[in-house]
């Protein structure tokens, strides 16, 4: 029962880990993969990389049926995440409403297993409207997507919860807070990349900034073991879960983090220039309790945990460089 993951990055090559380390060889599928990129977090040898397009049906039919995948978990996304869909919203409703759909139709033609799919907590935050009380009879009666990524992913959930209903396509959307975590290639959206620009800048010497709002982060290696809990798991109740930290970490917090494990950081609390749609201050953490009942979810990792591993890998990469060169 082989498992396609779609976008070899910051998620989906830890997903790719996961699954090798439980014996299994994914293919992972990637419009431009970075085998180098990929080599920092799983086995190279043990995965089947191939290059594919999910705008490209083709494709998408082809490596599943080439590969004999049976299940598939799609972490592919419009570059750059809710800052990339501001500045071109065609390409990220392209890529994360015509890909994600391409996905569940050859899920459905081909009769494969179970689809899960990556949303975001930004459906939880980043909203507008509600202003009829849930009246359906009115206009305006539920909060609606106020970004133009947040309005994919909210397509994206509906579309697949109907793939469900009406195809027996078996969806699952797992929603992730602002996800961080090992990766030097390009990709991630603002947090991931605020959070990577903090912790490498502090062990550069080098001042970064981190947002003063606060926010619920997920860590990569706990957003890929929730994917592979929804992967897996059997006798669902629910479709959708959440997937994070479940807790809100201010600027001041997250600096402190960093701090607690590179003491000579020089953290500013500051909006990062260009940053703030995707950063904006949730009100609450999401809540874990459907995740932990249905899906045995548990994040391994809170901010400081996050920390200290990303400081132990990059610190191990960098000096794995130095002993080759």
């Amino acid at each position: 029962m082989s498992v396609l993951v779609i976008g070899g990055g910051l998620i989906g090559s830890q997903i790719a880990r996961i699954l090798v380390e439980a014996g299994e060889r994914p293919v992972v599928m990637d419009v431009a993969p970075q085998p180098a990129a990929l080599a920092d977090i799983v086995d190279a040898k043990r995965i089947t990389l191939v290059r594919g397009d999910v705008l490209n049906p083709l494709d998408l039919v082809r490596i599943m049926r080439e590969t004999g995948v049976t299940r598939v978990i799609h972490t592919a996304a419009n570059p750059l995440l809710t800052l990339g869909a501001q500045d071109n919203p065609y390409a990220a409703i392209n890529v994360n409403i015509m890909g994600t759909c391409n996905v569940l139709e050859a899920a459905r033609a081909l009769g494969l297993g179970r689809v899960v799919v990556t949303s975001s907590n930004v459906l939880s935050h980043h909203l507008a409207g509600g202003a009829d009380g849930g009246n359906v009879m009115q206009e305006d009666p539920f909060p609606r997507p106020a970004t133009f990524y947040a309005a994919t992913k909210q397509a994206v959930e509906a579309l697949g919860l109907n793939y469900a209903h009406w195809c027996g396509v078996d969806f699952v959307a797992v929603r992730y807070g602002a996800a961080a975590g090992p990766w030097r290639g390009p990709g991630g959206g603002g947090p991931s990349n605020i959070f990577r620009a903090a912790v490498e800048g502090a062990l550069r010497d080098e001042e970064a900034s981190v947002p003063p709002g606060a926010m619920d982060w997920v860590y990569s290696k706990d957003a890929a073991a929730g994917a592979v809990l929804a992967l897996n798991a059997s006798s669902l109740k629910s479709r959708v879960f959440n997937i994070a930290m479940g807790r809100l970490y201010t600027g001041e917090q997250m600096a402190a983090a960093v701090k607690a494990v590179i003491p000579s950081a020089r953290i500013r609390v500051a909006t990062p220039p260009g940053t703030a749609v995707s950063v904006q201050p949730m009100a609450a953490a999401v809540d874990l309790s459907r995740s932990r009942a249905e899906l045995g979810y548990e994040p391994a990792y809170d901010m400081a945990a996050a920390v200290r591993d990303y400081v132990a890998w990059y610190q191990a990469r960098v000096s794995g460089k130095e002993k080759r060169t």
